[in-house]
């Protein structure tokens, strides 16, 4: 389970809960924090909850890896969504904890199958809503 690169291992439940949020839309999104060796599960956002409410929920000054679930509609008027996948390192982190991050990020990226659009980001505004929608798009 362990990456020789990194080192790091992905808890079941993180697929887990990500295969539930692509195919039962269970969730609104997630967010994924390491602990020691292990990506772990940090939060779970309600379906009914906003993307303000997501980036509202992740810590300013610590990295996270985010999954959200964005619904919009096409200029052609359908109904769609797309999963992102957002690495959160904000400037304020400790160097440390970036570099674990961003060492482990395609490993556990790979893990999370059905990612349509990725982002980094290291301050708010590098992931506004415009920015999501244009990537939507």
């Amino acid at each position: 389970m362990a990456n020789s690169a990194s080192g790091m291992a992905v808890r079941d439940e993180c697929k887990l809960k990500f295969l539930e949020l692509k195919a039962k839309r269970n969730y609104r999104f997630i967010t994924f924090k390491i602990v020691g060796q292990e990506v772990v599960v940090d939060k779970l956002g309600e379906p009914g909850e906003t993307y303000a409410d997501f980036t509202a929920s992740l810590p300013s000054d610590e990295c996270r890896y985010a999954v959200f679930d964005f619904d919009f509609i096409t200029n052609e008027n359908c109904q769609k969504s797309k999963i992102f996948f957002i690495a959160w390192s904000p400037d304020t982190s400790k160097v440390r904890m970036k570099m674990v991050y961003a060492s482990s990020k395609d490993r556990f990226k790979r893990e999370l199958d059905g990612i349509q659009v990725e982002l980094q980001a290291t301050d708010p505004s590098e992931m506004s809503l415009d920015i999501i929608k244009a990537r939507a798009y």
